[in-house]
């Protein structure tokens, strides 16, 4: 039997469009979520815990068959969770609105790698700053390791990976963590302090870290910019021991087994071990300038969370023009 070029293309459309129903049937609205009034997401107010913000956003089209990365992004000191999103400026629009553009970095994320879910869970501490919320806090190293456990189920414990991030105060909920657990778990798979690092340990910290990247898998991204000589209002912004570029040094020594191979450029001190999986980048300022949240809105988070030793550079290269501006919320 024959058929007509008539008959081939309704079985074409037709194969279309239950492909289209599929694909339709397979994304998934996640029980507890809404969908965004921006772009293809839905989003979920979590609650659960008393005393910290959180919201997750998931891509709209979910697909429960496709690998998920579970992203925690740890607010800077000061900051809300809608400033941290970003939006574009506006006569009555808070300028940290403008400095950190999350919500954009993640929907570029997800425009170059639809393989996967990538699902973003911003944590907001109660006052807006991790370091006064753990030291208010005796349990706070299980609870975070509580928070991140919760988190990660959500989404199917057994299939679901995590990258733990973070800026500025955010970083002490991540070394907070590292801390408290006998060992950084493998489902984490990468970890990125963007100038974050502050109370970084080499007693506390380096031990763990360096069994955690032995995994062949596992990645871990530290920036920071050259903060020891930088005042505001004519004070420094550091004590003499303090700040990321001193921190990101320890971790440097702290790492040292690693192997690690130096490249030094008017821009910045460029630290690599690990087959390339481990990058500590400290920007040179000259100029001696606040480059704190600089280094977030220049593709911070895009760099830090796709990088590997076949593509040093990531989706986008760290500290360069961003590349998000058509995923910035309205």
């Amino acid at each position: 039997m024959t058929c007509s070029p008539a008959c081939v293309l309704a079985f074409r459309a037709a194969t279309l469009l239950s492909l289209a129903m599929a694909g339709s049937a397979a994304a998934e609205q996640l029980p507890g979520f809404a969908p965004s009034p921006h772009f293809a997401e839905q989003l979920h107010d979590d609650r659960s815990q008393p005393d910290v913000n959180i919201l997750i956003n998931a891509p709209g089209d979910f697909d429960p068959r496709k690998p998920t990365l579970l992203v925690l992004y740890a607010l800077p000191n000061g900051n809300s969770i809608a400033q941290t999103v970003g939006r574009r400026p506006g006569p009555d629009i808070d300028w940290r609105h403008g400095i950190q553009h999350i919500g954009a970095q993640v929907r570029h994320l997800r425009a170059a790698d639809p393989a996967r879910n990538l699902v973003v869970a911003y944590l907001e501490a109660d006052g807006k700053s991790w370091p006064t919320w753990r030291g208010k806090r005796p349990d706070s190293g299980a609870r975070i390791e509580r928070m991140i456990q919760q988190l990660r189920q959500r989404f199917g414990a057994g299939d679901t990976r995590v990258a733990l991030t973070c800026h500025s105060g955010g970083g002490a909920l991540l070394l907070d963590y590292i801390d408290h657990v006998e060992a950084i778990p493998a489902w984490i798979d990468r970890i990125v302090f963007l100038d974050a690092n502050y109370s970084y340990e080499t007693r506390r910290h380096a031990a763990k870290l360096l069994r955690w990247l032995q995994a062949p898998d596992h990645v871990l991204g530290v920036y920071a910019y050259d903060d020891r000589d930088v005042t505001y209002k004519g004070k420094p912004i550091v004590s003499p021991t303090g700040g990321t570029w001193r921190a990101t040094e320890r971790m440097r020594t702290g790492l040292a087994e690693l192997g690690f191979t130096e490249t030094d450029t008017k821009r910045w001190q460029r630290s690599v071990a690990g087959n390339g999986r481990a990058e500590l980048i400290r920007l040179h300022n000259p100029d001696e300038k606040i480059l704190h949240t600089v280094m977030v809105e220049r593709n911070g988070l895009i760099h830090a969370l796709t990088f590997t030793p076949d593509q040093p550079d990531g989706s986008a290269a760290f500290y360069s023009e961003a590349v998000y501006q058509r995923w910035i919320q309205p």
